[in-house]
């Protein structure tokens, strides 16, 4: 089996395809960003790199049994603004679209955030099937709702393995993860100004949702916090792995900025695993 992976990141996908024990012989990656695909080409030297999706020529790939890509969601968030297919990044839509029609593999995937009715009706309409909802919470210690448009037969729900923060929490932290005290005089700050309170993730809980903007000093995807001996610090980037279900590791040829944008640009690798996992089940019937 020859994948196609559009929008491809880090290439969570490939983590999946391994860790659902789907086998393939060439994954064909289409990535424009130099940061993505030097995670990619660390950890799989044999992907191989096509660049940006405007320029794929389908008739010079070989026998692609599966299409799988979630392009940037900024257009159809509910928290964005809802810019529809006018946003440029969205409407990129339209060349997975035209790949995935000239190309017809047996099998397709394709992600995206929860969005308006309308944009998600359309999407349906275009790509013939209805979406799944998944929330990777039930897979992991971090929440994200996702929507899955597939032709990839799925049978029921994944079950809930029950992962919280503390699970895994990171102990041995470095200094540098703690917030210093400017920073927690700026969450104080905007605090008193909005109400808003810092949230402070406990074990117990399940972390918030990884968004590719959470690297900036000062926003609000930090309005959180992690508390222990030493002080009140951020995730760490190998927490981050976890919450995404990435090998501890795995984004490491890179600096702490990227790997934090990188990895909230990604999937959630243990549910497109579990999504992958029935084509292996198809295969045995």
């Amino acid at each position: 089996m020859n994948v196609l992976s559009l929008f491809d990141g880090i290439s969570c996908g490939q983590i999946a395809l391994n860790r659902a024990g789907v086998e393939y012989e060439k994954y064909y990656d289409s990535e424009i960003d130099k940061f993505a695909i030097k995670v990619t080409q660390k950890n799989y030297p044999e992907t191989i790199q096509i660049g940006d999706i405007r320029g794929v020529k389908t008739a010079e790939l070989e026998n692609i049994n599966l299409i799988i890509g979630g392009s940037p969601c900024q257009g159809f968030s509910t928290a964005g603004q809802n810019l529809n297919f006018s946003d440029e990044r969205s409407g990129l839509f339209f060349e997975f679209l035209r790949i995935l029609r000239e190309i017809k593999p047996k099998y397709f995937l394709f992600e995206n955030v929860v969005m308006k009715k309308e944009y998600k009706d359309f999407i349906s309409r275009k790509l013939g099937v209805k979406p799944v909802l998944i929330e990777s919470s039930v897979l992991s210690a971090a929440n994200r709702k996702r929507l899955y448009w597939t032709n990839i037969p799925i049978y029921g729900k994944p079950e809930d393995k029950n992962i919280h923060f503390g699970d895994i929490r990171e102990h041995d932290v470095e200094n540098k993860y703690y917030y210093s005290e400017k920073a927690l005089k700026w969450f104080r700050t905007t605090e008193n100004r909005t109400g808003r309170k810092m949230k402070l993730i406990k074990d117990g809980d399940k972390m918030q949702t990884l968004e590719a903007s959470m690297f900036r000093k000062y926003s609000v995807q930090r309005f959180f916090g992690i508390e222990d001996t030493k002080g009140i610090r951020y995730v760490t980037p190998t927490e981050c792995e976890r919450c995404m279900t990435v090998p501890d590791g795995y984004t490491s040829s890179v600096s702490d900025t990227q790997r934090y944008k990188q990895l909230g640009n990604g999937w959630t690798v243990d549910v497109i695993a579990w999504i992958l996992g029935f084509i292996e089940q198809e295969r045995g019937k």
